[in-house]
């Protein structure tokens, strides 16, 4: 069975990037969907970026297109998403997750397997 754990959050001034890590033990990630997924206080969880098992496709939430960068690295079992120009309303638990099965969105029904969570604030 597969465990993630995610690393690399923290306290980013607004503007300033975090690199979040989710690494995987168990299983090898090689033949997952992976998504990263984000909950801010008082709201629903919601998909922020996911990626096929081949890397060839991603999507990526409209709020985040052209800040943030999903991708992965079989030869470590790990999974990353890159943070840059980060804004207060990117604060959230962030949490990594991965489908044995093909993924066509942001969609937290299609993941299987998820993270604990890691706290990313963006503030002053």
């Amino acid at each position: 069975q597969l465990h993630l754990v995610e690393s690399g959050g923290g306290l980013v001034q607004p503007g300033g990037s975090l690199r979040l890590s989710c690494a995987a033990s168990g299983s090898t990630l090689d033949y997952y969907a992976i998504g990263w997924f984000r909950q801010a206080p008082g709201k629903e969880r919601e998909g922020v970026s996911c990626m096929s098992s081949s890397g060839d496709s991603r999507n990526y939430a409209d709020s985040v297109k052209g800040r943030f960068t999903i991708s992965r690295d079989n030869a470590k079992n790990t999974m990353y998403l890159q943070m840059n120009t980060l804004k207060p309303e990117d604060t959230a638990v962030y949490y990594c997750a991965a489908s044995h099965f093909p993924v066509t969105g942001l969609s937290e029904a299609d993941f299987g397997s998820w993270g604990q969570g890691t706290q990313v604030t963006v503030s002053s």
